[in-house]
């Protein structure tokens, strides 16, 4: 089967050529003694022309069919500018079947109307449209871009167990059975974490990894159990030549897979001004809508539910939606329960119409207060203004919430619209007062800020990590830290988590015996592929970038996975299943 050229590469230059063609057809149109094909392979479509001679031959083909064709390449009277092929077309004198295809369950084409468990129980046809080949080229691309980067900096591939141990502090482990090893189970990866590390107590001082990981974990658009890491660890290097690194890989990245320049360094936020002028530590700059906080405004306020908010050390916030006062109570209502459902008590709004503020709580209010209200946030004729007063930290995060959902509402999410950032200085851990202990907000082996050390004993939550998230259009698009390198600095991060000797032995006795020997400073990153991937080629879901997804009920509707095993499998395993009583 040797053709000459591909369905996507004729141009005007090639007219007069003599050619073979392979690939699917696309799309039969009979015009009496003509016949025209449209035939697809994954670089496009040509036009391909049969006259009465070959009638016979092709009367049969129909979508889907695979046609090895010969012909002479001509200038097309009627041409098509969507096309890139659209200059020519190609006069059939030989064709062959190469094989023939039964109606297919799904069209076939960019503009399929299949429903999305549909198209991934045929995702083998699924894939055959354009569009979706597109996005597993372009994700082809960003691997390529950013292995020739690493590659160029003396990084080295290496490829870390995928069957290890089951570890605890993270999300829930994906098990394996062993059958030599009755009750004990191997766990699958939810990062290659220690492993890199331990390459770097080995010496390599650079390492890199396209790492297939797993996490047993609920989906959602931008989130897969299976998932593919692009993991990254370096020794001898601070935090910030770390992210220099990255900024220009991404810069590598962005001009290589997208044509676009972009500025480098990115713009920095420490969480905490994330949280308080987004609402959320991966936060999306590409719009404005910041949150400012009115607290100082009301400590005088008749509103009990300010004064009790004040009094508890609380925090009153408000976003300003532009254009949005007309909004009808019904609307007001699923803001609200949108509220309540990201952790608010409740919602407070008012309306700016006619150089007024109106609202339910507006009778609260003195005049000085309303004034400074309209002064403060600079409130223009026809704004609508949210107000959220808690704890802080819930205070951010509705309103954060709020502000995510006008922003795609307004229509100032533009997907074509590319805006990288870094947030820093996490807090290095996270209080649980449904445990009564302190959790690692990254992992118990981030490094933390050593003029923070002073608060370890006395107040955890006082201390920062050297903690680094990059941040793409609101998605956290890798996030890394430098590592503890001492066993001292190790020992008390494990004694602020409340983990027992016997328990530090058990589960990392393997890892932290590795810090006697000598261990460098070191640090790292871990990309998540599959969301660079939906971001660049502008998907609404990580599924359009994986060749082999699950739905979003963690199932594969193309082979059903997971599905039960024969008894004797399971015998072999050593494992019993019980009905749930």
């Amino acid at each position: 089967m040797e053709r000459t050229h591909t369905n996507g590469e004729l141009r005007l230059s090639d007219t007069g050529k003599e050619v073979t063609l392979l690939g699917w057809v696309a799309k039969r149109r009979n015009f009496g003694a003509l016949v025209f094909i449209d035939l697809r392979d994954r670089t496009g479509i040509t036009q391909l022309v049969f006259d009465e001679t070959l009638a016979e031959q092709i009367k049969d083909v129909r979508n889907e069919y695979i046609l090895q064709v010969s012909g002479t390449v001509l200038e097309r009277k009627d041409k098509n500018p969507k096309l890139a092929t659209g200059d020519i077309e190609v006069k059939v004198n030989e064709v062959s079947i190469i094989n023939s295809a039964e109606t297919t369950p799904i069209i076939v084409a960019d503009d399929t109307d299949a429903l999305e468990d549909t198209r991934l129980k045929y995702r083998y046809l699924d894939l055959r449209r354009p569009i979706m080949q597109n996005k597993l080229m372009m994700r082809h691309k960003i691997t390529h871009s950013m292995r020739e980067y690493l590659d160029s900096k003396d990084f080295i591939e290496i490829e870390t167990p995928m069957l290890g141990r089951s570890t605890p502090e993270g999300a829930r482990d994906y098990l394996v059975p062993s059958r030599v090893h009755p009750g004990s189970f191997y766990a699958l990866p939810q990062s290659p974490q220690l492993y890199k590390q331990l390459l770097m107590v080995s010496g390599f001082e650079r390492y890199y990894q396209f790492a297939r990981c797993f996490r047993d974990e609920d989906l959602r658009a931008d989130r897969q159990t299976d998932f593919t890491q692009v993991d990254l660890e370096t020794s001898f290097l601070s935090d910030v030549e770390i992210q220099k690194m990255m900024e220009e890989m991404l810069q590598k990245l962005m001009k290589d897979v997208k044509g676009m320049d972009i500025s480098i360094p990115f713009p920095r936020l420490t969480w905490e001004e994330a949280m308080n002028r987004y609402g959320s530590d991966k936060p999306d700059n590409r719009f404005a809508m910041e949150l400012q906080d009115i607290t100082e405004l009301f400590t005088n306020c008749g509103f009990k539910v300010f004064q009790d908010c004040i009094a508890n050390a609380g925090s009153i916030k408000a976003v300003v939606v532009p254009d949005k006062a007309s909004m009808t109570r019904k609307e007001i209502d699923k803001i609200t329960e949108l509220a309540k459902k990201n952790g608010a008590k409740g919602l407070v709004t008012l309306k700016y119409l006619n150089g007024e503020v109106s609202g339910p709580i507006v009778k609260f209010l003195s005049e000085d207060e309303i004034h400074a209200l309209i002064e403060r946030l600079t409130l223009k004729e026809n704004d609508l203004v949210l107000i959220v007063s808690d704890k802080w930290r819930i205070t951010c995060e509705v309103l954060g919430a709020l502000r995510n959902h006008f922003g795609s509402l307004l229509g100032l999410k533009k997907k074509d619209e590319f805006s990288y950032l870094w947030v820093t200085d996490f807090p290095m851990f996270e209080y649980s007062e449904e445990d009564g202990r302190w959790y690692a907000m990254h992992h118990p082996f981030t490094r933390p800020r050593d003029e923070d050390m002073q608060y370890i004993d006395t107040d955890p939550g006082k201390v920062h990590a050297i903690a680094y998230d990059v941040v793409l259009n609101g998605y956290e698009l890798g996030g890394g830290s430098l590592r503890i390198y001492d066993g001292a600095m190790q020992d008390k991060m494990f004694e602020v988590l409340g983990f027992t000797e016997e328990k530090i032995q058990e589960n990392f006795g393997w890892f932290v015996d590795a810090l006697k020997y000598g261990t460098p400073p070191h640090g790292g990153l871990a990309f998540g592929l599959d969301r660079i991937a939906m971001i660049l080629s502008e998907s609404d879901s990580i599924r359009d970038v994986i060749a082999f997804p699950k739905n979003a009920n963690a199932k594969c509707p193309m082979s059903d996975a997971p599905t039960p095993v024969d008894e004797e499998q399971l015998q072999e395993l050593h494992i019993t299943i019980t009905e749930k009583e």
